[in-house]
């Protein structure tokens, strides 16, 4: 084990001493790269404890706590992709954990919908993203994370659905939306409102395509981890070459000719879709604002 690896143990090992003493945490569990076995941690690596507590509000509105479990020196809390909180703490030695915190209650009804059967298939893919690559227990106070651990050995990946029609456009109307909106901004020189639609909203559009696309090339259980993390690894060979013109530079140049290369990449990646997934495409409207756009972009 790496000195860092060692570090980390010992912030688990001070954790777990604390919170077997507390008999509001029912469950702790890690998970992320110091958990899974496929792109396992490196040097660089933070340590994801998700903690499963009656008393939620608790961790989130002080931080006296995770005194017990290192030095800290600065917190702060964020939400999580599920909509959780979680607080982030970087301790002595610029070790940086994440302390998701999900109520006991929520928790136990999702494991009891799960078994029932009545998790959404989103829902179904995101519980299967976040404890379906590894995790580590450290604490199962009720035995709730063996249980779940046997529901997601039936979960297999090919049975996550693609998108709908409705999903499908969606993102697709989203983008051209934003396109427009960008090149409208741009015209009145507000290049920081401008250059952080197009390089973070439009991106996320732009990223969802792209694993779109690469399931309907490879197959729809293809691996396409989540929010784009090793993206470079299984998105298709074209994507990655045109993705070194993606991300704009605070410039009017820059950002207008990313613009129009992130429209070209986009609509060629959704008609590809569209095409595999026989969805029909708004071919006129699609191409009216891209027209549009190059037209305004001239002036």
């Amino acid at each position: 084990m790496s000195k860092m690896g060692e570090l980390y143990k010992q912030l688990e090992e001070q954790f777990v001493k604390w919170a077997e003493n507390r008999t509001d945490i029912k469950a702790a569990i890690v998970v992320g790269s110091r958990a899974r076995t496929d792109h396992s941690a490196d040097e660089w690596a933070d340590l994801d404890i998700i903690m499963v507590t009656a008393e939620p509000e608790l961790y989130s509105s002080t931080y006296d706590w995770i005194k017990n479990v290192g030095d800290p020196l600065l917190t702060f809390i964020e939400e999580t992709p599920g909509g959780f909180l979680e607080r982030r703490v970087l301790f002595e030695g610029m070790l940086d954990v994440d302390f998701a915190i999900l109520p006991e209650e929520e928790f136990r009804t999702k494991v009891l919908q799960f078994q029932q059967g009545k998790i959404p298939p989103q829902l179904a893919a995101q519980i299967l993203d976040l404890f379906g690559r590894g995790i580590r227990v450290l604490l199962d106070k009720d035995r709730m994370i063996a249980r779940l651990q046997t529901l997601l050995i039936k979960i297999e990946p090919s049975s996550l659905p693609p998108p709908t029609q409705h999903d499908f456009l969606e993102v697709v109307n989203d983008f051209l939306y934003h396109a427009v909106f960008t090149a409208k901004h741009l015209q009145r020189g507000e290049l920081w409102w401008t250059v952080t639609c197009l390089n973070c909203h439009m991106q996320s559009l732009l990223r969802q395509m792209i694993e779109w696309h690469a399931k309907v090339h490879y197959g729809w259980s293809h691996e396409t981890w989540f929010r784009g993390r090793f993206l470079e690894e299984w998105a298709h060979p074209a994507v990655i070459e045109k993705l070194q013109r993606s991300i704009a530079h605070y410039d009017v140049e820059d950002i207008k000719q990313v613009l129009l290369s992130a429209v070209d990449m986009f609509q060629w990646m959704a008609k590809e879709v569209a095409e595999k997934l026989n969805y029909s495409y708004p071919t006129d409207v699609n191409e009216y604002v891209i027209e549009w756009i190059r037209n305004t972009l001239q002036q």
